[in-house]
């Protein structure tokens, strides 16, 4: 686990992050090394920026009613650890020392089960979009903190992690200015 006593992070909480506490996570299991981050996007009704569906969604207080789209996804309990909205807002909903509820039925480098051992940022947007420069820069600063405090080797869109069944971040996603931003190795990212 993290070395104690990093200014950025307490107790898997990031310092600069807005903190909103989702009841949807849970311990990790025993000797998982955190070392995957999982992209994703997502906008509640889809395509709808800047309201707080997302923060409902992730706290269990969605009204299920206010929008035909919100049927389809009734009774969900899913979070993310973070979410990135289209002005590089940043919000965190579950310490990333815990389990969140982001990845679903998922294989990624050799084990199933990716909530286990990564950590998941949603950015507000959707499928096949592009994203705003904003979030690239707040996604950038975010991920190269995560990698100084857990053992990061591979980054991952749910598309990767669950493919035929997701398609986010999606083609809009621009993998090579993350890639170029944070000048990780190559081979940590999913092949092109």
């Amino acid at each position: 686990m993290p070395e104690p006593g990093d200014p950025l992070w307490s107790q898997g909480w990031y310092r600069f992050a807005h903190r909103i506490d989702s009841p949807n996570f849970g311990p990790r299991p025993e000797g998982s090394a955190i070392d995957l981050i999982v992209l994703h996007s997502i906008s509640l009704p889809p395509g709808v920026y800047g309201g707080d569906e997302v923060l409902r969604l992730f706290t269990n207080t969605l009204d299920w009613d206010a929008h035909p789209y919100f049927q389809q996804i009734r009774g969900a309990q899913v979070s993310a650890h973070f979410f990135i909205r289209r002005d590089g807002a940043l919000l965190q909903f579950v310490s990333c020392d815990a389990r969140a509820w982001h990845a679903g039925a998922s294989c990624w480098r050799g084990r199933t089960n990716c909530n286990d051992d990564s950590v998941g940022i949603e950015l507000e947007g959707l499928e096949g979009e592009t994203f705003e420069a904003a979030q690239y820069e707040a996604l950038s600063a975010l991920c190269a903190a995560i990698g100084q405090h857990y053992p990061i080797r591979h980054v991952a869109g749910h598309e990767h992690i669950a493919p035929g069944r997701k398609k986010d971040p999606g083609p809009g996603f621009d993998w090579a200015e993350v890639k170029r931003d944070l000048g990780w190795p190559e081979e940590w990212f999913p092949s092109a």
